[in-house]
């Protein structure tokens, strides 16, 4: 699938091991700095034209979701449960093109249809679309990639069909492209400084034509 693109502190729960070691307070990499607006992802602009209440903002305003026993939970068990019940497979393979975004119906899908399911189930347990970022990274093989930004008190946590384990953004081996802002699902932002990405053109640069190949 290609993504066109046009232009805890550690958790203190004993019971969540995935995020079993403290981060200081001063550790400022829990959360992802942004650098100006980008694009979207073209399929996550044909995705909303097919389906736009899944793009609409919820207009609630607030910092980000506290960081409850419950809450992070709910994110675990979503991430793992999602992983599960999904197949692996390429847009091409499953619909004849290089990129679709889509919920799915078929119980197959590559990394956006993970998202897309995994953002809607959370929605649906009452988590404000603010908190709910789709995000686009590169892979530890300069591979493109979408995970889930889930934003809370502790940090910038990723929900990542690759691993059932949710990971403090910065923990990840990943390059951070882009992601939507909390304040309007359908404006994105750049997470990747100038010049910051390798040979691969980024949001925001002449040309405007990367399109990275993903991985299911």
């Amino acid at each position: 699938m290609r993504i066109a693109i046009a232009t805890v502190a550690a958790i203190i729960f004993s019971t969540l091991p995935a995020w079993s070691t403290p981060i200081p307070k001063s550790d400022l990499s829990k959360f992802a700095r942004v650098h100006g607006k980008s694009a979207p992802p073209y399929g996550y602009v044909q995705f909303c034209v097919s389906r736009p209440k899944h793009c609409r903002g919820d207009g609630k305003t607030f910092s980000r979701v506290k960081a409850t026993k419950a809450r992070l939970n709910e994110l675990d068990y979503v991430n793992r449960q999602v992983n599960k019940a999904i197949k692996p497979v390429e847009d091409r393979e499953q619909y004849g093109v290089e990129e679709y975004w889509t919920i799915p119906t078929t119980g197959m899908g590559d990394c956006e249809e993970y998202v897309l399911v995994k953002r809607q189930r959370l929605i649906d347990d009452n988590w404000p679309t603010g908190a709910l970022l789709i995000t686009v990274v590169l892979d530890e093989n300069r591979q493109g990639h979408a995970v889930l930004t889930a934003r809370t008190s502790v940090g910038d946590l990723i929900l990542d069909n690759k691993h059932d384990d949710i990971k403090l953004w910065s923990k990840t081996p990943y390059t951070y492209i882009m992601r939507q802002s909390y304040l309007n699902p359908n404006v994105w932002l750049s997470l990747a400084p100038a010049g910051n990405v390798g040979t691969n053109p980024t949001a925001g640069t002449p040309n405007n034509s990367w399109t990275p190949r993903t991985k299911p």
